[in-house]
């Protein structure tokens, strides 16, 4: 008999660490040849890591919540190999993503190790080193990382928890009216939670007829990351509307043979992906982040498509490198990160290192939307539904009313470093783009 050590997967460049949040099997249980055997959770995503060969799970390593640094092992496997020398294989990249964690503010640079934070305090509650990095960065304290409401497994508290707590921590320390017990450091996420859902039935509780579902993990990372964009990002929102009748009309005529051809259909997704490309090129400030009082202009254009999930949840995968892809690429690339995402088959690496991020709203039926900047980007744009109206054009006979294809676009953008010029003038390009897109286009 053989013996196998399950390794914690390496699941990114930026990715160190990860938690253990359920064992799927047990001691004693039989594994098949990549089953899944226990639930991880990164700063990123969820993951499920499958068996590296079919045997039994004679020993689990670490418990769960406890959090596992890259490259150790977390398991054993017997195998019934003919062999008494144990063997070490890496695990294969995990095989699921359920949750993603868009972004987090730039400056929290991760470092594995750090002396003036503990590991632990409380019972039950574990810092990982990146929490354990920021908080001894900024001067939190054990006492403020004790009392912060986390939303990782088990109330563990995530790199997303400490970043949105870090903006108002002044303002809060000083706050007064928190009740009585309740620690004086304290979130804005943890007194709305000490003062919910109090007993009667005025407006906004629940009551007794009510239904009360709690957030899943994935919703309150969700709601965590957009509430800490809009503290930390002054949000200002620009409108344009496009006559995208070329594209329509090109997309109509080659969709067909397309399909045939490539085995899959082609949208308008990476038409608009093009488009805010090219415009970045032109307008690259629209391209970056901020770090404090510092811009961090990003040299490479990677475009963050947002993807709803069967659950009505959304993750962001992100297409790296998309001006270094044609339209056909894009295309590829678009079709495959939305037909993973939604059978739960990205990877981490593949929902992070976003500079801009892209939401079609229009799929849903909307005209347009005030989209919320995925940290630490600067910008996202929207894209509402494609419509025919009638539009005035100017011809040298003299005007004409003409029934054409028109969508709205909304650009949000962080008023710290865009100015309205700036993101207008960004915002124009790309309309300009997809108006004058060449109708015999070939791809």
């Amino acid at each position: 008999m053989a013996q196998l050590e399950l390794i914690m997967p390496r699941m990114g460049e930026s990715v160190h660490e990860a938690t253990i949040i359920k064992w799927l099997k047990n001691e004693g249980d039989k594994i098949a040849l990549d089953e899944p055997i226990l639930e991880i959770a990164t700063d990123k995503v969820d993951s499920e890591i499958p068996s590296v060969s079919e045997g039994t799970l004679i020993k689990k390593l670490f418990k769960e919540g406890e959090v596992v640094q890259v490259g150790k092992a977390i398991a054993v496997i017997s195998t019934s190999a003919d062999s008494s020398v144990k063997t070490t294989i890496d695990t294969p990249t995990p095989s699921a993503v359920k949750t993603p964690v868009n972004g987090g503010l730039v400056g929290a640079k991760p470092v594995l190790e750090t002396a003036s934070v503990p590991r632990a305090s409380l019972p039950g509650k574990f810092y990982s080193p990146l929490v354990r990095n920021i908080a001894r960065a900024e001067g939190v304290s054990i006492a403020e990382l004790d009392a912060m409401p986390g939303t990782g497994k088990d109330g563990r508290v995530t790199k997303q928890d400490i970043l949105s707590y870090l903006p108002d921590r002044k303002k809060e320390k000083s706050l007064s009216y928190l009740p009585e017990g309740q620690p004086k450091v304290a979130s804005a996420a943890q007194f709305a939670r000490s003062n919910s859902l109090p007993s009667g039935g005025g407006s906004g509780w629940a009551s007794s007829s009510d239904e009360i579902i709690e957030m899943d993990r994935m919703r309150k990372l969700i709601a965590e990351h957009m509430v800490m964009s809009k503290r930390v990002s002054p949000h200002v929102t620009s409108y344009a509307e496009a006559d995208v009748t070329n594209i329509v009309k090109w997309r109509d005529r080659i969709k067909g043979g397309f399909e045939k051809r490539e085995g899959e259909k082609i949208t308008f997704t990476p038409v608009f992906v093009e488009a805010v490309v090219n415009a970045i090129k032109d307008f690259p400030m629209m391209n970056v982040s901020v770090d404090g009082t510092r811009i961090i202009v990003r040299k490479n254009i990677n475009i963050g498509m947002a993807t709803a999930l069967p659950s009505g949840n959304l993750i962001v995968p992100v297409i790296k490198n998309a001006d270094r892809l044609n339209l056909l690429g894009l295309t590829k690339s678009v079709n495959d990160f939305a037909t993973r995402a939604r059978v739960n088959k990205l990877v981490p690496d593949e929902a992070q290192g976003g500079t801009f991020t892209l939401t079609n709203v229009g799929g849903f039926g909307s005209l347009m939307g005030a989209p919320i900047i995925n940290q630490p980007q600067v910008a996202i744009l929207a894209t509402g539904l494609i419509k025919k109206k009638p539009v005035v054009i100017e011809t040298e006979f003299g005007d004409s009313i003409v029934i054409r294809s028109m969508m709205f676009l909304s650009l949000s953008y962080d008023h710290r470093v865009v100015d309205g010029m700036l993101g207008g003038s960004f915002l124009k390009r790309v309309s300009d783009y997809l108006e004058k897109f060449d109708i015999n286009r070939i791809i």
